[in-house]
C-alpha cells in the first residue's frame, strides 16, 4: 500500500469474547492489495456461507462478521474439538479516500473478496501534453 491510503486495523487480540456472548472470536487471516483503483481485501473464513456472513461499513470502519457451520452426521456427538470458536470477527479503520458506496463482496471456497475503489478525486490521473 502506499504511504497516503490508510487501512487500519482496530485493534484486537488473536481470540477475543464476543460482544454479544460469552464465546471466543476468530479473526480471520486477511491479506491486503492495492492498486491505483483502490484496495482488495481477501479474508479466510472456512465454513462461513454467505447467509451467516455480515460485511457492513459504519462511517469509516468496515466490519466483517460470519458464523462458521461445522455439521456433524446424525447421531453423533463431538469428543473434542480443536475448533471452539465458530463466530469469525474483523474490523478495520478505512482512509476517506474510499469509496464506501461502492463496495463489492464475493465469498467463494470460504475466502471472502472485497473490492473497496478509491473515490474518483483519488485516483491518478494522465495529464495530455501538448507540444507546441
Amino acid at each position: 500500500m502506499t504511504e497516503r491510503t490508510e487501512l487500519a486495523e482496530k485493534p484486537a487480540t488473536e481470540i477475543q469474547p464476543a460482544a454479544k456472548q460469552d464465546e471466543p472470536v476468530l479473526r480471520p487471516a486477511v491479506d491486503i492489495f492495492e492498486d491505483e483503483g483502490g484496495i482488495t481485501l481477501h479474508a479466510d473464513m472456512p465454513g462461513v456461507s454467505r447467509d451467516h456472513l455480515n460485511v457492513k461499513v459504519e462511517g469509516d470502519i468496515l466490519t466483517i462478521e460470519g458464523d462458521a457451520e461445522i455439521s456433524m452426521p446424525e447421531g453423533m456427538e463431538p469428543l473434542y474439538a480443536d475448533v471452539r470458536a465458530t463466530h469469525y470477527r474483523r474490523s478495520f479503520t478505512l482512509s476517506s479516500e474510499m469509496d464506501t458506496e461502492k463496495v463489492e463482496a464475493s465469498l467463494k471456497h470460504g475466502v471472502l473478496t472485497l473490492r473497496i475503489p478509491k473515490r474518483e478525486e483519488h485516483k491518478p490521473k494522465k495529464i495530455e501534453v501538448q507540444v507546441g
